[in-house]
């Protein structure tokens, strides 16, 4: 499945950006949606995930409260709501997609999300 992003950008620290993520020509059903970034110089971390037949979602402790992922049955999409961000949230964040259980095997091109204090 092709993944494409959008809603990057820049912005200064306590500022909010929504990122979203839809797959070309067809839906997410029985997929797994996830965000992930890679801070310059750094690894490629997860840092949330959804469901699109369930609805449930997982995020990481460092983004919780301030970070919210969901998706629009409606519209084929799934966002990254980022509120109060912070300068160490600046990286490249990457959709991902995976079938089921398996392994998230499906990638966007990534968009840069820059975070100035």
């Amino acid at each position: 499945v092709q993944l494409v992003e959008a809603g990057g950008g820049s912005v200064q620290a306590g500022g909010s950006l929504r990122l979203s993520c839809a797959a070309s020509g067809r839906t997410f059903s029985n997929y797994v949606v996830g965000w992930f970034r890679r801070a310059p110089g750094k690894e490629r971390d997860f840092v949330a995930r959804i469901g699109w037949n369930s609805g449930r979602t997982a995020i990481i402790d460092s983004v919780k409260g301030r970070f919210t992922i969901s998706r629009d049955k409606a519209k084929g999409a799934v966002y990254l709501q980022m509120n109060n961000l912070k300068p160490e949230d600046t990286a490249i964040y990457y959709c991902a997609a995976a079938l089921g259980a398996t392994p998230f095997d499906n990638w966007g091109q990534g968009t840069q999300v820059t975070v100035s204090s």
